[in-house]
């Protein structure tokens, strides 16, 4: 059998290439075997990060147990929490792109066999699986688990209540020594952090498109079980390769739609929408914004994790899973049973057997935390192309609101009103140029949300951006707005006063203003550039798409 790594060893021509590798320490009988890489994105900084170094040593095991041969590589890791609020958010997001090209540019100049992704946190997972899709080798992921809860005043808690503790602090609500030991507690272990936030959504999503082994997303890291786990993931591969299965046999529309489905039952992070509409397009699949209010009517949200709820990604291990939350919506009939997953096997008989072991963390149908799904898409006269909301984050008092629009041409503006305590009950706080090309880079806006909530104001007040959330915000927060205001949005035309009427129930999201008077506004309008306007994100700038698109380079 023929293997893609022939085109680099074998052969009296390939000597060279050979004589490299011996270089490195590899021996003819290992560059015989199956060659797997393995793209690690361990680094000292990222939580989630760590502690990879024993992981990948776990997936070597695997690999080397099942006759393979692994080499690994590294990529770069941003950390979310740590870049928020100043110059290094602006990096997050256009770091999945380098993450992608990073990967894909390794894999192409080194033709293997078979790939592990091995991602933890935010970008890098989704960076992963789009590399995964674009180069369409045998690919399995494993990340590396998420964080367990912290604890304070006998309560379970994450990094969400330490950035809403900030809120707490500034409006007297809490002490500065109850801050310090919130600080202390919030983030008690390796992982990515504790919440269904990003990195958490998309790992367990992982499972359900079919790229990793049932417990990827909710095996904690410091477990084990995780290590096992890689162990596993390391094996499978060799497998995979035996059997040619590669991304694009497994990320099919139809396993995209199975992701919809339990991204709504579980009340991901908005983000999730992003990353999914940018790995299908690597998969060369047709989907759209559409697809998510066409699940959201059908699958209810059976989960409150935080921010949203008190659970965290350890009880959902508990619980059973994220094939035991596709049992529990199998009786629906919106899945699809037969979709082929790194297992081998459908994903049907991956989950068929599973059972929830904690009815409070997965619900039955019949009693869900929000009858609908997690995530919404809204439409109307400031969002043509789509702004998403975390819909079951939402008190049901504000599912209709009208309020006054408070207009920022920044985050860092916002948040000092916020924290001056200039915002008011019924205004809307509009945060735009902080879009994908406005930004640059989609910013994600962890502490305004927070700071609004902390100041117990997320019952009254509204936040929309052309912007994005972390997955730990909560209340009326619409983000992705498209097209944003750098690329001639209509929020780019919102005055402060104006009036917003947001309706959850219908997915409208409108001005209140006469077209005639915005006709006018049109007329004097002039989009701002970028605010960074050298390096990397100059050219990100002028290459990016808009976010109802995933927020992908265009070519």
């Amino acid at each position: 059998m023929s293997r893609r790594s022939d085109i680099m060893l074998k052969g009296p021509e390939r000597a060279p290439h050979r004589s490299l590798f011996k270089a490195d320490g590899y021996t003819d009988i290992e560059l015989s075997r199956p060659i797997i890489a393995i793209a690690n994105s361990y680094n000292d900084i990222v939580p989630g990060h760590v502690h990879l170094k024993s992981v990948v040593e776990a997936v070597k095991a695997g690999i080397y147990m099942a006759g393979g041969t692994p080499m690994e590589f590294n990529v770069i890791g941003v950390d979310d929490g740590i870049a928020m609020g100043h110059l290094g958010m602006h990096y997050s997001l256009p770091s999945r792109e380098l993450i992608a090209d990073s990967v894909e540019t390794m894999i192409s100049a080194h033709p293997v066999d078979g790939l592990v992704i091995l991602p933890a946190c935010d970008k890098i997972v989704p960076g992963m699986m789009m590399a995964a899709a674009r180069v369409n080798i045998p690919t399995i992921m494993i990340s590396g688990g998420p964080m367990l809860a912290g604890r304070f005043s006998g309560t379970d808690i994450d990094l969400a209540q330490v950035f809403e503790g900030v809120g707490k602090y500034l409006n007297g609500d809490i002490t500065e020594k109850e801050l310090k030991e919130l600080e202390n507690s919030g983030c008690p272990s390796c992982g990515s952090c504790s919440g269904m936030y990003s990195a958490n959504s998309i790992n367990c999503i992982s499972e359900v498109l079919g790229l990793s082994l049932p417990g990827n997303g909710t095996i904690p890291a410091p477990l084990s079980d995780r290590i096992r786990l890689a162990k596993a993931a390391g094996m499978k591969i060799v497998e995979l390769v035996e059997k040619d299965i590669k991304p694009r046999n497994i990320l099919t529309k139809e396993s995209f739609h199975n992701a919809i489905c339990a991204d709504m039952a579980m009340g991901c992070s908005t983000n999730t929408v992003l990353h999914l509409l940018a790995i299908a397009q690597e998969a060369k699949v047709e989907f759209s914004l559409d697809d998510f209010n066409e699940v959201s009517n059908k699958v209810p949200d059976l989960c409150a994790f935080s921010p949203v709820g008190p659970y965290h990604l350890q009880d959902l291990n508990e619980a059973g899973g994220m094939m035991a939350l596709l049992n529990r919506i199998d009786p629906l009939n919106v899945l699809n049973r037969d979709c082929l997953t790194v297992t081998t096997k459908t994903i049907y008989e991956n989950y068929k057997d599973s059972r929830v072991y904690r009815e409070e963390i997965i619900r039955p149908l019949d009693k869900p935390y929000y009858p609908k799904g997690g995530l919404s898409v809204l439409k109307g006269n400031l969002a043509p192309y789509g702004a998403v909301l975390k819909q079951s984050g939402v008190d049901t008092s504000m599912n209709h609101f009208v309020g006054k629009a408070r207009v920022f041409d920044s985050e860092e503006d916002a948040i000092k009103a916020i924290f001056a305590k200039e915002i008011n009950k019924g205004d809307v706080v509009v945060i735009r140029y902080e879009g994908p090309a406005g930004g640059p880079g989609m910013k994600e806006m962890l502490q305004p949300t927070s700071a609004i909530a902390g100041m117990g104001l997320d019952k009254d007040v509204a936040l929309i951006t052309d912007g994005r959330f972390s997955g730990a915000t909560r209340g009326l927060s619409i983000g992705h707005i498209s097209p944003e205001a750098a690329k001639g949005g209509l929020i780019g035309l919102v005055e402060e006063g104006d009036k917003i009427e947001i309706d959850v129930d219908k997915k409208t999201l409108n001005l209140l203003v006469d077209d005639e008077t915005i006709e006018k506004r049109k007329e004097k309008f002039s989009a701002k550039k970028p605010k960074i306007d050298y390096g990397y994100l100059a050219r990100y700038a002028k290459m990016v798409g808009g976010a109802h698109k995933g927020a992908i380079l265009e070519y």
